[in-house]
């Protein structure tokens, strides 16, 4: 794999995010709401700046595996968010926990400290501050409870 572009990489996780939120909102399953997102995209109406190819098939994948695997990280985030249930966090703090916890899971390349700021980042621009202290605590309490990620992550 090249040099990792970390602004690129932001701008992919933007895009999964709002890929997930149309998945979500829409009911449509991943390969529709991907390719909902990226002609809306090329189309200019998503307000983005372009993302790349590598970008694009990294955003692609994140969520066809938040999808997949939807049920097991809503059980680990659940299991963290102590007196809050999955249905009461506002839709956009879920899936903002869903994504980050599957990148946890899944790109074990990607140290677990961006990966948590970056979902603390994408929480502030859709959600709001309020919600990034809940982000944050979530995200570290599973990040602590995974057994392959190092402590110091």
């Amino acid at each position: 794999m090249t040099r990792v572009d970390p602004e690129g990489r932001h701008r992919a996780r933007e895009s999964a995010l709002q890929i997930l939120y149309q998945a979500e909102v829409g009911r449509m399953g991943p390969q529709e709401a991907i390719g909902a997102f990226w002609r809306l995209e090329r189309s200019g109406d998503v307000g983005e700046e372009a993302v790349d190819a590598d970008q694009q098939a990294f955003a692609n994948e994140l969520v066809r595996e938040t999808l997949a695997r939807a049920p097991d990280l809503d059980q680990l985030i659940a299991s963290h968010a102590h007196n809050w249930r999955l249905e009461r966090m506002a839709v956009i703090d879920r899936l903002v926990l869903r994504l980050a916890v599957c990148e946890l899971l899944t790109q074990p390349e990607t140290p677990p400290k961006v990966v948590i700021n970056e979902a603390l980042e994408l929480a502030r621009t859709f959600s709001g501050d309020a919600a990034v202290a809940f982000v944050n605590g979530v995200l570290d309490a599973v990040r602590k409870a995974l057994p392959t990620v190092p402590p110091g992550g």
